[in-house]
């Protein structure tokens, strides 16, 4: 049994931590999407075939730094074509049923294990906004069609990308969609002309499509952390507090005067307080400082990033290498109460989050005293003055 991760996609300019990375090499909870989803397939596969494309040498580098109980083999799409090409990169080596995954999103055991029982299936989800996805048709639990993004859709079922498949599907010629592409969707429509393919409804997705998305995967995944789980492997001084799930990795010090209330996940080699305030669903990276009057919730910190004194910061994500000054704030909230928006591709779009702070790059410099507005984003190496109120994202 083989699983293919497509992991070819570029980066967007929607999403300021993908113009260092790809999207699946993202940190969430203590692990990176890829991580999470090489850990779900433990004991369900024999093999997992990764199709990469764009910055593939991280991927790659990841993959060679842990040891998972399956092969994993790399196949390079040189061009992107679209998730259909993407596939094909595979065919070589597909000799019996696999299972396809997007790289980009988050997918669970259960669902993955329910999708393996059948030699064609396409797993679905309920979503509050179908308008915006593939919409399953079905009858009796079988696909009839997949309407993209519909204007006004018959159902709130969607596509997530995860498909079971026979090596039988390659003998179906694909025609660039709209977009000019080849869809790994029209595998799947295809076959629903002439074969049986089973609907599976997922028990848990999440799309990372936007930034905010992570902080719902994070929140969901450390929930899963038991309530009185500890595992401490780093430095904890007389006079710190660890309440709840709190994971502490390997050569980290948890100073006297910090208070750190779970679930939240520490990384290797951190330096944590005095006098730090960690919130709950704070997951930090390893190599990362923060110190004396620093509070941080709900939030998603990569490596080696730092706030040394006197700063909040609340719903957001801070890539690598990022510093932020003595006093900055990044608000999060709106006093109308309503959701907050961020700006795309020139339009604003509602995260659907009553808290969303900021995205922060890698490598930025915050300058002391900054406030940074709810919903803005800094991209990779940028700055800001001290004392700047950042009320447009910083491109």
């Amino acid at each position: 049994m083989h699983a293919v991760i497509l992991a070819a996609g570029k980066s967007t300019r929607t999403y300021p931590l993908t113009l260092t990375r790809p999207k699946p090499l993202l940190q969430l909870a203590g692990t990176t999407i890829l991580g999470h989803t090489l850990e779900q397939l433990e004991g369900l596969v024999d093999e997992v075939i990764l199709v990469v494309g764009w910055k593939k040498e991280m991927i790659e580098e990841f993959v060679d730094s842990r040891r998972y109980p399956f092969p994993i083999r790399l196949v390079e799409q040189k061009e992107q074509k679209g998730t259909g090409h993407a596939l094909q990169q595979a065919r070589p080596f597909l000799k019996d049923t696999f299972l396809v995954l997007t790289g980009d999103d988050i997918f669970f055991r259960e669902d993955l294990k329910a999708m393996l029982k059948y030699d064609y299936a396409i797993l679905g989800a309920e979503v509050p906004d179908p308008q915006n996805y593939g919409v399953i048709s079905q009858k009796n639990s079988t696909l009839r069609s997949i309407d993209e993004k519909p204007k006004s859709p018959k159902s709130s079922l969607v596509n997530t990308g995860c498909f079971t498949l026979q090596p039988d599907v390659f003998s179906i010629s694909l025609k660039p969609s709209e977009r000019g592409e080849l869809e790994a969707t029209d595998y799947m429509t295809a076959c629903a002309k002439t074969k049986r393919v089973s609907v599976v409804t997922a028990k848990n997705w999440f799309p990372i499509g936007y930034p905010w998305h992570l902080l719902e995967a994070n929140e969901f995944l450390l929930k899963k952390l038991a309530a009185s789980k500890k595992l401490v492997q780093g430095t904890v001084e007389k006079g710190a507090t660890l309440k709840g799930a709190v994971s502490v990795g390997k050569g980290t010090v948890i100073r006297a005067g910090s208070y750190i209330e779970g679930p939240v996940v520490i990384g290797d080699n951190c330096t944590i307080g005095p006098n730090c305030f960690l919130r709950p669903f704070t997951s930090i990276g390893s190599g990362c400082v923060f110190g004396n009057a620093v509070e941080i919730k709900n939030s998603i910190i990569f490596d080696d990033s730092c706030a040394k004194h006197l700063a909040f910061i609340g719903d957001s994500i801070l890539g690598e290498d990022v510093n932020i000054g003595g006093g900055t704030v990044t608000a999060s909230w709106r006093h109308d109460n309503q959701p907050v928006q961020s700006m795309v591709k020139g339009a604003l779009v509602s995260t659907g989050r009553r808290k969303f702070g900021t995205v922060i790059g890698d490598s930025c410099r915050i300058g002391a005293n900054t406030t940074i507005l709810p919903g803005r984003k800094l991209w990779p190496g940028k700055t800001t003055r001290p004392g700047e109120v950042v009320e447009k994202d910083v491109e």
